[in-house]
């Protein structure tokens, strides 16, 4: 029989990761979560054993990845790869969702 789960989270009252991330639904093999009113920078390349794609709604950043940069701007949307050596150097006030994969928030994956 097929998972018929359904899922509905209301970021309202998600609860907060250490990095200030709330995290939004998550499933078996992938999870969201939301990121408000970001500023600052990472200070170093770091990499995570997940694969993140993401999008813009507010705000920009600077993307470091495997030695590439790419400005984030509101409508961009973007992906590091699982074990990519990445950073953020956040420009205005950043506002994003990313989807992890698999769900970042198991086994403390994102408090690295």
């Amino acid at each position: 029989m097929p998972d018929t789960t359904v899922i509905k989270v209301n970021s309202h009252h998600s609860p907060k990761g250490a990095m200030g991330q709330k995290y939004l639904a998550s499933g078996k093999a992938m999870s969201m979560r939301l990121w408000e009113n970001e500023q600052g920078s990472d200070n170093d390349l770091h990499a995570r054993d997940y694969e993140t794609v993401g999008f813009v709604i507010s705000g920009r950043a600077e993307l470091h990845v495997e030695g590439s940069t790419v400005v984030l701007e509101p409508g961009d949307s973007w992906v590091v790869p699982q074990g990519a050596k990445h950073k953020y150097n956040i420009l205005e006030a950043f506002t994003a969702v990313e989807a992890t994969h698999p769900p970042a928030q198991v086994h403390g994956r994102d408090e690295k």
